[in-house]
């Protein structure tokens, strides 16, 4: 198996696009059945750019989790997927990416790996291949419109992947031109630590943690109140006193999480929190 496809190293970040970043509820924790009763539809403005997910399902953690890693290993192994593809799979993955208006001319970006070096880049057990399949063709179903004042669309599904069966294990991914625009350094991205990626341990630690660091850049600060972090994980609101208890309790135990990892959490006033984000580690930067 080449380099490209079987990873023999962990990369320490991903440049993350803002807008698969941000999108309040695109990715949520997730009860059991939730997934069956669920669509996805979301509308979010940014600026004078309006953004649309919509799909069969929701998202959830383990979504946003082989999502990060994909996008982690195109920043060293990611290879520019042009609108005219040459190869039979680079042209299977262009068409199922579904390109339409203005992105049929942007480019997309390719990623080759093996299931196991995606494993191992998020913390999943290296036989979990069903588990990031699954979670590959959930985020393939997810279509995404974006329109701006002057009319001019774009859409595509967030992803398109091929994988092989010869037994390898093997799979090739393409990144929507949001994504890939990140990754290259064409604009504004959210830095991901994947260190941290790696260390957290819950699903609202997860989802917060991806909120806060398309918000707060490194070595900055924010100030957020309890809520505000807890619809992070759960945007829609609870009704029952109960349930409002058990997500604030989950998002401390985040926020300790968080704490452990190097972020800097204090508690300013009851229920509002002062947060302040690691600054970069030289080989990051």
């Amino acid at each position: 198996m080449s380099a490209s496809a079987e990873q023999c190293f962990e990369v320490n970040h991903a440049r993350h696009d803002r807008a698969h970043c941000l999108v309040p509820g695109l990715f949520r924790s997730l009860q059991k059945g939730e997934r069956k009763r669920e669509k996805l539809d979301i509308t979010h403005s940014f600026g004078d750019v309006v953004v649309r997910f919509w799909g069969p399902e929701p998202l959830g953690a383990g979504d946003l989790r082989v999502l990060q890693g994909l996008v982690a290993l195109a920043g060293p192994v990611g290879a520019i997927l042009p609108p005219a593809p040459t190869s039979p799979v680079g042209q299977e993955l262009r068409a199922s990416l579904e390109p339409k208006w203005a992105a049929v001319e942007k480019r997309a970006l390719a990623v080759r790996c093996s299931y196991r070096a995606l494993a191992r880049e998020i913390g999943y057990a290296p036989g979990d291949t069903k588990a990031i399949r699954d979670c590959l063709e959930r985020l393939w179903a997810i279509s995404v419109l974006i329109a701006d004042q002057n009319g001019r669309r774009m859409g595509f599904r967030i992803l398109s992947f091929y994988a092989s069966d010869d037994g390898k294990g093997e799979l090739t991914v393409a990144l929507n031109p949001l994504i890939a625009r990140a990754v290259l350094g064409d604009g504004q991205h959210v830095h991901i630590d994947m260190h941290e990626v790696r260390s957290l341990k819950s699903d609202a630690a997860r989802l917060i943690h991806q909120r806060l660091c398309g918000w707060i850049d490194p070595g900055r600060s924010g100030k957020v109140d309890l809520d505000t972090l807890c619809s992070y994980a759960w945007p829609t609101q609870a009704d029952n006193p109960n349930t409002l208890k058990t997500r604030r309790q989950a998002g401390k135990r985040a926020l300790k999480e968080l704490s452990d990892l190097g972020w800097r959490v204090a508690e300013y006033a009851t229920g509002r929190f002062e947060i302040q984000r690691p600054k970069l580690p030289k080989t990051a930067r």
